[in-house]
């Protein structure tokens, strides 16, 4: 029996950096928490972007946010992991070095950045809603920060930065290709499998009775945190080998079908 449902957002549910989503998924989400399935929206996007896309239901599912970082239910934050400050601005000077890229720093709700690229910063906050806030120099940001994105113009994150930046720092700190043109940085003990493996036994609830959809690396111990593994037919072919099962792409509404069969 499925008790507990979490879906990516982001090339999963909707395409890359979208803030339109199929409607009718808020009546089947609601419908099978009458039927005591939880639902659980996981993203890399912060907390407050994911809460516009799911207004309507926003007080009746889970969030997991920046990747696992922030974990959070009816208005509240149940969990966050802050980074090691020092880290943040090693990484931040070091990423300074590379060309064609944007960087920015999240607190727990604001994504702070100090690009003078005005089209980005507007790329951030038209297609993924996020609460921005445009600073002189994110380095003296005070807030905690747990999370911090590299955004590479080419789409080509991992080549260009990713297998320069990842070696240096995998065995300090969670680092994942997030999509081609992102790379993100979060606490060492941080993923979204961690984050659904919070929810589970808080809840009480098995991988058996776990179902997961997913597209990107970033997905995947999201995926093996779940009997029920499903990767959209859009998905990178790594994801796809590692899920039980493959839905339709995103664009096809691959996750909606598949939840519309658990209705009673």
């Amino acid at each position: 029996m499925i008790r507990l449902i979490a879906s990516d957002i982001d090339g999963t549910l909707v395409p890359d950096g979208s803030s339109k989503i199929n409607p009718e998924i808020f009546d089947v989400i609601l419908k099978l928490k009458e039927q005591g399935i939880y639902f659980i929206a996981a993203s890399g996007r912060q907390y407050p972007s994911i809460a516009k896309l799911f207004a309507p239901i926003k007080d009746q599912i889970f969030f997991i946010a920046e990747n696992g970082a922030y974990i959070g239910a009816r208005g509240r934050e149940l969990i966050s992991v802050p980074m090691n400050r020092e880290y943040v601005h090693q990484i931040v000077r070091q990423a300074r070095e590379y060309p064609d890229c944007e960087i920015f720093v999240s607190g727990k709700e604001i994504l702070y950045i100090d690009s003078k690229d005005e089209e980005f910063i507007r790329y951030l906050i038209d297609g993924y809603e996020n609460e921005v806030e445009q600073v002189e120099d994110i380095l003296k940001v005070e807030e905690e920060i747990i999370k911090v994105s590299i955004y590479h113009k080419g789409f080509n994150a991992y080549e260009v930065i990713g297998k320069h930046m990842i070696p240096l720092w995998e065995d300090k700190l969670k680092v994942v290709i997030a999509g081609s043109e992102w790379l993100d940085f979060m606490g060492p003990n941080v993923s979204k499998g961690t984050a659904i493996r919070e929810i589970q036994e808080s809840l009480g609830i098995s991988k058996e009775e776990t179902m997961v959809f997913g597209d990107n690396f970033n997905d995947i111990e999201m995926l093996n945190e779940a009997y029920y593994s499903y990767a959209v037919g859009n998905a990178k072919d790594e994801v796809k080998e590692v899920a039980r099962f493959v839905t339709d792409t995103n664009v096809n509404d691959g996750v909606l079908k598949v939840l519309k069969t658990l209705l009673k």
